[in-house]
């Protein structure tokens, strides 16, 4: 090969820019950015598609008395929002089965984790409770909600009750797992250096467990919000549950929607919560951002 070839070769090569570590973070930033805007983007597009199909689709098809349309549906939140509920103000409603949620939660998920974590850690007691547990946990919630209502009436106490027995099962069983994972050389070599049973129980196992239950926490507050709806539902005199009780007595549908996207708001802003709490207290776990998982 020639020298002037040679000498062509390297003229036509793009020049190799040597970035600072500030041009390459904000060179990530940047793409990191116009990702976030494309996915944002394709969403809205994907709502705004779905919305516009349903309202012409019961504006022109189906019958929007049963099956109600979009903009019936906001005509029922802007009126709950301006001018208050049968029932009255709105915010009442909500604050309401939002209170339920968050008492029968923090009992519920209480209960769970130390139950969980005793039984996962105690083989012999587990293999006592199981069959009552199983038995338990397959009894249907709403018979629960009826007899709680009977026994505590239509107040505050019988839709915690309701809440609680949702939560428990959903992180008794993630902490029971949890618990059960932890790996036995750690601890045979915590109690080999003289650590007692409560020192490996709260170093340990609780830490180990943690991931587990953490998790758990997503699905059963979107439990609690059911439990706190569903008892409700059952019998109340106020409450978000109540309201979608009385619209579907009243056919009323676009109530009902309504309803259910303000049920649906207020658990995506505790996911929001739960996830952000998650994120800072298992700051020790490597980071996942590099996995190919969407969900």
């Amino acid at each position: 090969m020639s020298h002037d070839v040679l000498v062509q070769d390297a003229v036509d090569e793009p020049a190799v820019e040597n970035e600072t570590e500030a041009q390459i973070l904000a060179r990530v930033r940047t793409a990191a950015r116009r990702a976030r805007i494309r996915t944002w983007g394709l969403r809205v597009a994907l709502v705004a598609l779905w919305l516009g199909a349903w309202e012409l689709t019961a504006t022109v098809w189906i019958d929007p008395f049963f099956y109600s349309k979009p903009s019936l549906i906001w005509a029922r939140l802007v009126e709950w929002f301006t001018e208050g509920t049968q029932f009255g103000s709105i915010w009442l409603q909500i604050y309401t089965t939002v209170q339920e949620a968050v008492l029968g939660f923090v009992i519920g998920t209480v209960a769970g984790v130390v139950l969980g974590v005793l039984l996962g850690r105690s083989r012999y007691w587990a293999e006592v409770l199981a069959p009552f547990i199983k038995a338990l946990n397959a009894v249907p919630r709403i018979v629960l909600a009826s007899l709680f209502i009977i026994w505590f009436g239509l107040g505050l106490s019988s839709k915690v009750a309701t809440v609680v027995v949702l939560v428990f099962f959903a992180v008794f069983f993630n902490a029971f797992t949890g618990a059960r994972e932890v790996d036995g050389n750690v601890i045979d070599n915590a109690r080999i250096l003289g650590a007692s049973r409560r020192q490996v129980l709260v170093s340990i196992v609780l830490p180990s467990a943690t991931t587990w239950i953490l998790s758990s926490l997503h699905t059963a507050f979107g439990f609690a919000l059911i439990g706190a709806v569903v008892g409700e539902y059952a019998g109340a005199s106020k409450g978000l549950g109540l309201l979608i009780s009385n619209a579907q007595g009243t056919f009323d549908s676009a109530g009902i929607y309504a309803g259910m996207i303000i049920v649906t708001v207020a658990a995506l802003i505790a996911e929001w919560g739960i996830g952000m709490a998650e994120n800072r207290l298992l700051k020790w776990r490597p980071s996942q951002a590099t996995s190919n998982h969407g969900i």
